[in-house]
Parts: C-alpha cells; sequence; structure tokens
C-alpha cells in the first residue's frame, strides 16, 4: 500500500493522487484534527482540501494551526476555495476574491495557496475581471496556480480563451463533481456540476482530451459508498446521510450501480469504498478524488484502493454500461 502522485504544472511539489477533504478539520477539536492530518500526511497524504466557507472559516484555521506546528508547508499541498454565494448575493467578483483569498492566507498562515479555485461561478458575468484578478494574485505570489469549482468545461474554455488572447495565465485545474455514482439532482441548489452520469459524455470527453487536473468533489457520493448502506438497509439506514447525499445520489439508478459494487468488492475481497475509488482511479481523466476520513483507519483504506485494479470491462459494468462483466 503506497501513495501515488502526479505533477501539475506551476505547482513545485508532488500532488498526492487521493486529497484528504477537510470539511471535518477544525481549531476548534484541535487534537482529533491534528491525528487524522498527522496520519495522512505518514501516509504520503501532502494535498489537502480546505474553502473559505467550511466551517465558517475553522477547517483553513485548524490546517494553518497544525501547519505551523509540524512545520510541514513547505511539503504540503494546499487546495483552496473562494468566492461562494450567499444568501444575499452571488460572490464571483475580483472584490469578494480579494477579500476571501486574504481571509484564506491568514487563516493558513501562509503567504502562497498551490491551488486556488473558485468555488461556484456566475455565468451571467464575463470572465475577463475575475481571470484578470486571477492573474493578479498570481503575480503577487499568493496563488501557484487556480481554476474552477463547479465551473462547466465551456465556461473554462471561455476564461482560457480570454486569457490566451490577452497573454495570461488560464484556469489549469478544476473542481466538479466525478465519481460512480450519478448526481441526479444538484446536492446544494443549482449551480453545481458533475461529470458523472451518461448525460456528461460530452464534459468526460472534454477533460480526457486536455487532462486538465479533475479535483473530484464527493467521489464517494458523500457516504453512498461507505460501505454502511446497501439497497436492503437504506431505509433503516439513510438517518446516517446528509441532505446532500439523499437529495443528490439515493435514487434508483445509483442504488442498482451500489448493488452492482457490493457483488464485485466481494468477489475481489475489498471494501465497497475501494471498489468507487478504484472507478474513478482508473478513469481516461486526469483525477484526484477528494475523499473524506473520520481517522487513520479510514484514510489507510482509501489508499489501499490505490493497489487496486479494474477492467474497462469491471469500470462498465460498475456504471450500467454492460449487463454482466
Amino acid at each position: 500500500m503506497s501513495m501515488q502522485y502526479a505533477t501539475i504544472e506551476g505547482v513545485d511539489k508532488p500532488v498526492s493522487r487521493l486529497v484528504l477533504g477537510t470539511m471535518i478539520v477544525s481549531d476548534q477539536d484541535q487534537e482529533r484534527s491534528f491525528a487524522l492530518l498527522d496520519a495522512a500526511f505518514e501516509m504520503g497524504g501532502n494535498t489537502l482540501d480546505t474553502a473559505h466557507g467550511y466551517g465558517g472559516g475553522h477547517s483553513e484555521r485548524g490546517i494553518g494551526q497544525w501547519m505551523a506546528a509540524r512545520g510541514n508547508r513547505d511539503q504540503t499541498v494546499i487546495v483552496t476555495k473562494g468566492c461562494h454565494h450567499n444568501a444575499d448575493r452571488e460572490r464571483v467578483t475580483p472584490f469578494d476574491l480579494s477579500s476571501d483569498l486574504h481571509d484564506s492566507l491568514a487563516r493558513l498562515q501562509t503567504d502562497y495557496v498551490d491551488v486556488y479555485l473558485l468555488h461556484r461561478d456566475d455565468p451571467s458575468l464575463p470572465v475577463g475581471p475575475i481571470v484578470e484578478a486571477l492573474n493578479e494574485h498570481r503575480r503577487a505570489g499568493r496563488i501557484r496556480v487556480f481554476g474552477g469549482s463547479n465551473w462547466t468545461q465551456t465556461r473554462i474554455q471561455e476564461a482560457n480563451d480570454y486569457a490566451a488572447a490577452h497573454g495570461l495565465q488560464p484556469f489549469t485545474a478544476s473542481s466538479p463533481n466525478f465519481g460512480l455514482a450519478e448526481q441526479v439532482l444538484d446536492p446544494w441548489g443549482p449551480g453545481c456540476v458533475t461529470l458523472s452520469g451518461p448525460q456528461n459524455v460530452e464534459s468526460r470527453a472534454w477533460y480526457e482530451a486536455n487532462q486538465m487536473p479533475v479535483f473530484a468533489y464527493s467521489s464517494l457520493a458523500r457516504g453512498f459508498f461507505s460501505g454502511r448502506i446497501t439497497p436492503d438497509n437504506f431505509e433503516r439506514s439513510k438517518s446516517a446521510l446528509d441532505r446532500a447525499c439523499l437529495t443528490a445520489y439515493c435514487h434508483d439508478v445509483n442504488f442498482e450501480r451500489l448493488g452492482r459494487t457490493i457483488a464485485l468488492a466481494e468477489e475481489k475481497g475489498v471494501t465497497v469504498p475501494q471498489i468507487a475509488l478504484a472507478y474513478i482511479l482508473h478513469s481516461p481523466l486526469n483525477v484526484f478524488p477528494l475523499v473524506g476520513a473520520a481517522n487513520r483507519d479510514e484514510y489507510a483504506q482509501n489508499v489501499a484502493a490505490l493497489d487496486l485494479s479494474l477492467t474497462a470491462n469491471e469500470r462498465a459494468w460498475l456504471n450500467l454500461e454492460r449487463e454482466s462483466v
């Protein structure tokens, strides 16, 4: 069992193929948070995903305190996000970008972010001003590379066409949803972007062609592929799932995928989440699954998925593209 790494142009460190999602990390629960981050780091997980909005800032503060205590900022790849909308207005503006980024830098106790992502898009606005603002922060050294989360490939291409026309740095990373489960409904309301499901063949083809790094959020469908849920026990167990999972993923088409995942896991003697992760890792996309873990054992189980092989026929069967393996 060993971590795998890839390189992202503009990031001067190897990027672990599994990225630890840190929504549960918090400066208000430092002992548990430090234990999780230590465990991931010891197993080679040097890349952390967070956001300005996670825990009202407590996720970034927890990571910042951990890096300061361990003295490992130079070895850690930080992916954070800003410009999420709020209840009052859309917030994908140069002003909000600058405000959120400076907040994140202060909380993380660092002077730069390795990968900075716009958490949401506002397609009603032209891309030019936000591309210009991102480049300004990159030139100032606050951002190494940048991209979008929940940006369609059409808008990313629009941003990159603008960058090319003006001699600017383009988007070089993206963070949509991607995994075995189909995102049937938006988990958090309109504007969520997914690459999963038969309706997104064109989107996946775009990412396959250009090999832009994909930081795939909700890669295990927010616990749907945790191994604790089965098609038979769902009604008794659904209280363990959050609203986003119930809204987006708990649909018949995904229960069929789950049943097949359980069967293949039993056949191979591995776990359900390991099969679901292997499905993603054997995609032709340049994908970095974002995985949550509550403790050392859960993270170790995720890392073990890197050693698991799936054939193209097995992947197609899991994704309901074949009737048999």
